[in-house]
Formats: C-alpha cells, sequence, structure tokens
C-alpha cells in the first residue's frame, strides 16, 4: 500500500482519486504515521423490482371507507347533537 503525506496528497488528490477508483488503496499519513486510507467505494444495491401493489388480493377495502367514523369524529369536535 502507497503512503503519501497530508501535503503529497493536496498536490496529487486528482490523481490519487484516480488510482484508488482503479483499486489501489492508498494512506496518507502525518509524521510517518497513517491517518486514513482512501479506497474505492462500492456502489450501493438498488432495490430491484416495484413493490406497489405487492399484497393485491390479500384484503378488501371497504366502500364507505372514507366516511368510517365520521359521526365519532364529528362529535368529537362539536360535541354530541
Amino acid at each position: 500500500m502507497n503512503m503519501f503525506t497530508i501535503e503529497e496528497a493536496k498536490l496529487q488528490l486528482a490523481e490519487l482519486v484516480e488510482r484508488a477508483m482503479n483499486g489501489e488503496p492508498l494512506i496518507i499519513a502525518e509524521a510517518g504515521k497513517p491517518l486514513v486510507k482512501i479506497v474505492r467505494c462500492e456502489p450501493r444495491a438498488t432495490r430491484s423490482g416495484v413493490r406497489l401493489g405487492f399484497m393485491a388480493g390479500e384484503f378488501t377495502i371497504p366502500d364507505d371507507f372514507n366516511q368510517m367514523g365520521a359521526r365519532e369524529i364529528e362529535n368529537m369536535f362539536y360535541g354530541k347533537k
């Protein structure tokens, strides 16, 4: 593994990034002590497929779904009539 000082890394940043992207791990050190390791990031795994509708047919929604509990909610706001 190649080691570079912070000053060297500043001057050669673009080259060091290119080398790391090509799979070469690099170390940046200060006073001969390793500080950081530069390695290529692996791409994140993406989700495969679309999940919309994954439970289609598993349950039904009542026709009055939008009105369910309307009377109770109204009573909470306005009191019982």
